[in-house]
């Protein structure tokens, strides 16, 4: 991916209790984005939210089972994006909990590759 570069942010919001085949589904779509060769991805595990249910999920109220809202989101260049996008909607399609997910054009700016420290170790 170049600076100043079409792009594209593709979001998945989801709930840190939901699940493809017995394994967290935040940690299959950022996996399978690294299968298939996007530069990143970041999880936020948000603190409180509501979806389409209309019931607020809160860390703040006691629940046997914390539900809380998760968001999984990708940058990358936008036929990467939209390949993967294409790849990852048939196993979505076959997930039994709410999902939303988004996309939208941006610039990426900069991108400064950081350097890996070794604290001595060698």
């Amino acid at each position: 991916m170049k600076t100043n570069s079409p792009a594209t942010l593709l979001r998945f919001y989801l709930s840190n209790t939901d699940k493809f085949r017995h394994a967290p589904l935040s940690d299959v779509i950022v996996f399978a984005g690294k299968r298939f060769g996007l530069s990143g991805a970041t999880v936020i595990k948000g603190s409180m939210g509501y979806g389409s249910s209309h019931v607020i999920y809160s860390s703040r109220l006691w629940e046997i089972t914390e539900k809380l809202p998760v968001i999984v989101e990708f940058i990358d260049e936008t036929e990467k994006i939209q390949g993967f996008l294409s790849s990852i909607t048939p196993w979505l399609d076959k997930i039994n909990s709410g999902l939303l997910v988004t996309s939208q054009p941006l610039e990426v700016v900069m991108i400064k590759k950081g350097s890996k420290k070794n604290f001595g170790l060698k």
